[in-house]
């Protein structure tokens, strides 16, 4: 276990909410920790600030939802601003407000006085430095549990005992480019949301399309910090799904996580696999040769890798955006050993849009050899955004969002090496569009590819939603035509609940009715259970990937109509793939394949495919609206020697619906019903280490 100081130097260079939780964490383990964090208590000192870096010098409009901070700002100022925005986002799942809240080169907060940063929806917190060591919070950054009550919701005194608190909807935000010094006290005494007052934790209560990234966390006193899951929260939930990338979070404390990906990273120690954790090149991480007893799964190296492009201020005090490079079979940070390799291109090579200017005229800024920055906001696209010269960077700000208008595909990438979006997310619109993003045209580029396996097209932090705030319709989400393109981390989501106005009501003063009330407005819910959805938000296939060589890394489909994922191209890999399948189908026959096939796989690869890899895979079923739906298969794949999937999984979330299969036949059943074995209350999920060949009795 390496030692970690206090400071270190500067740089220069949705399943349901009755799901049941497995167990939270090692009581032993979890008292050895507090017994030594305890006895470490008294052993802080201060730390004052630093003058940081030089203001920036170069004129860049990020628009109003953009803050910066500078070192020689109050910590108080700076806390307030944190808490303003929390107090905006922290409940406002499927509100229009993104923000940034940036930190240029400095320190942050004091032993007598720590910053503690709350993050909600919508909310990007990053550093400005060139390397995470550049900008040092003293302090916490934090996502807690979401907490509900009926019928007013939400509702986060815990006085009441109808609340229920957890991280399942803790979508869309995220961290990332700086150093967390977790000090004692930095969780205010009293709060609904502290752990333990005066103990070193940095909480992560959260699921689906949060990433976090370049992140170096450290405790105090020389010990290492403690990162958790929604762990010693009040009245912990349960979380579903997240991402981390080039960090150093120390020891992981994974309560009711149920799965994650961490690549290439360094940990101390990770406490809990749940029901499937995957590690690809990260150093310290646990031992996955006993799968699925723990169902840990990890890789020594992650075959294909690049980090996420960053907006940085360098030593002039000019803005700038670090472009990282792909590189294969890689392990540990990019960081560790100084400035991450990559190329470094100026603010003033970038249009930097607002969501007020026209489609035409970030085309026509494109067109000219711009790259994009898209500032927080939500932007209305009538027509596609087309991205078409290679090693355009397109990099969003905020959770920034495409909102599709009249059908329009919201964004198109061109057959050309190179090219990245990264933080941008996609929503389908009220008329259908046949794609949310295409990558490369689905007839290719008259049979020559323009694609570099050394330097691939890569989506980083891409999400999509079809539904949740707005009627949403397509036929396809993401549709990958090219080749060599690397998919590192993306959320692809036709919503299982939202606010899209269905004519949703209930008796508001019946508890059990309290999912299809209306809001404090009068607006309805319509939150979870209605029968409009099917109809309505049309998501047919949430992936298809057309394209040779395709590597993805934090694949998370789910909900959709027919197959969520469709492979057809050669030399496909997954390294995580999550998926629930469709909450909502009315009736067997809405959930019936033309071949008469009871519903659709949730991963399917082509029978003419001949070669394929899948590395830690999950695959849930909840039919709450209609709890006789039967699906035949989690997965369909060709049987050949060159198709493998690895570490895979099905899941019965609480009863209703059923599973025959976990892969082309073979696997038992998932009913819902409690075998001989199972806790009393839930079926435990079910496993195949390899396949193929199906596993003796299975």
């Amino acid at each position: 276990m390496r030692t970690r100081g206090l400071v270190r130097q500067q740089s220069g260079g949705a399943s349901s909410p009755t799901e049941p939780t497995e167990p939270v964490v090692s009581r032993r383990l979890l008292a050895v920790v507090l017994v030594a964090v305890a006895a470490l208590l008294a052993t802080v000192a201060g730390v004052g600030s630093s003058a940081g870096a030089a203001p920036p010098q170069t004129d860049a409009d990020f628009g109003p939802n953009v803050t910066i901070f500078d070192p020689s700002m109050p910590t108080s100022e700076i806390q307030a601003k944190f808490d303003e925005i929390w107090e905006l986002q922290r409940d406002a799942e499927m509100g229009s407000g993104r923000y940034s809240l940036l930190f240029l080169p400095g320190t942050y907060g004091s032993a007598e006085e720590p910053l503690v940063g709350k993050v909600g929806y919508y909310t990007e917190v990053a550093g400005l430095g060139a390397s995470p060591g550049d900008v040092q919070i003293n302090g916490k950054i934090d996502v807690y549990n979401r907490c509900f009550d009926a019928p007013d919701r939400p509702n986060y005194d815990l006085s009441n005992p109808d609340v229920q608190c957890f991280a399942l909807n803790n979508f869309w935000r995220s961290l990332s480019n700086l150093t967390i010094n977790v000090f004692p006290g930095s969780a205010p005494e009293g709060e609904w949301y502290a752990c333990e007052a005066g103990l070193p934790f940095n909480t992560w209560a959260v699921s689906q399309a949060v990433s976090m990234r370049r992140v170096d966390i450290n405790g105090f006193g020389g010990e290492p910090p403690l990162f958790l899951f929604d762990v010693c929260l009040q009245r912990p939930g349960f979380a579903s799904g997240g991402f981390i990338a080039d960090s150093r979070p120390g020891g992981v404390i994974n309560g009711p996580q149920q799965q994650w990906i961490t690549r290439n990273s360094e940990i101390d120690f990770w406490s809990n696999a749940v029901w499937n954790q995957v590690f690809t090149g990260v150093v310290g991480a646990p031992d996955g040769s006993t799968f699925p007893d723990p169902p840990y799964t990890t890789l020594e190296t992650t075959p294909v890798s690049r980090e996420k492009p960053y907006l940085f201020v360098d030593d002039a005090g000019e803005y700038n955006v670090r472009v990282p490079s792909a590189h294969v079979d890689t392990s540990g940070t990019t960081w560790a050993d100084g400035l991450t390799p990559g190329r470094t291109i100026p603010i003033t090579d970038f249009f930097v849009a607002q969501p007020s200017d026209s489609v035409q005229e970030i085309n026509n800024q494109l067109a000219r050899g711009k790259h994009l920055i898209l500032t927080p906001g939500v932007y209305d696209v009538d027509k596609s955004i087309s991205v078409k010269r290679p090693d355009t960077v397109v990099l969003g700000m905020g959770l920034a969002t495409l909102h599709a208008v009249d059908g329009a595909i919201p964004l198109t990438i061109a057959d050309k090496a190179g090219i990245i979006v990264a933080g941008v997310t996609i929503d389908a619109g009220e008329v259908e569009s046949p794609v949310l993003l295409q990558v490369g045209k689905k007839n290719g580029n008259n049979g020559v590819p323009n694609t570099d396996p050394d330097n691939p097209v890569t989506l980083s932090d891409v999400y999509f939603r079809i539904g949740g705030p707005y009627i949403g319709k397509t036929d396809i989400a993401l549709e990958v035509n090219s080749d060599h393109v690397l998919i590192d981390h993306t959320w692809v989501w036709r919503a299982d609940h939202g606010i899209e106005g269905f004519d949703a009501t209930c008796d508001l003063d019946d508890p059990e009715d309290y999912e299809n009330c209306e809001d404090e407005f009068g607006n309805p819910i319509g939150f979870l259970g209605d029968d409009i959805r099917w109809a309505t938000n049309i998501g047919r296939n949430g992936a298809v990937i057309n394209g040779d060589d395709v590597t993805a890394t934090g694949l998370f489909v789910e909900h959709f109509q027919e197959y969520n994922t469709i492979w057809n191209g050669e030399r496909g890999q997954v390294y995580l793939y999550q998926n629930e399948l469709p909450y909502d189908p009315p009736t067997q026959a809405d959930w019936t394949a033309d071949d008469g096939t009871l519903g659709w796989a949730a991963y399917k690869v082509a029978d003419d495919v001949e070669q394929h890899l899948l590395w830690g895979a999950g695959v849930y079923i909840f039919n709450r609206n209609n709890p006789d739906i039967v699906t035949e298969n989690g997965y369909e794949v060709p049987v050949k020697p060159g198709v493998q999937l690895n570490h895979i999984m099905t899941n019965n979330l609480s009863g209703p619906g059923t599973i025959n299969h976990i892969v082309n036949g073979c696997g038992p059943t998932l009913d819902g019903i409690p075998d001989p074995g199972d806790p009393d209350n839930y079926e435990d999920q079910e496993y195949i280490v390899t396949y193929p060949p199906c596993p003796p009795g299975l």
